[in-house]
């Protein structure tokens, strides 16, 4: 049997792999792994690349 959707999701933290089990913090396991992984956002250890030659401001 499938769980329902108000379950929480028994997949593991992508910060430390504990088990996420907050609905609060999903898909983390608590406010600090959540921080931790904006932080690393915010300051730019984490990028979506694109493409090189693309021109930011073509006016």
């Amino acid at each position: 049997m499938s769980k329902p959707a108000s379950e929480p999701s028994s997949k593991p933290c992508p910060e430390c792999g504990k088990p996420a089990e907050n609905p609060k913090t999903l898909p983390f396991c608590s406010p600090r792994c959540r921080d931790v992984d904006l932080n690393r956002w915010l300051s730019g250890r984490y990028v979506i690349p694109g493409k090189e030659n693309e021109a930011e401001d073509e006016e």
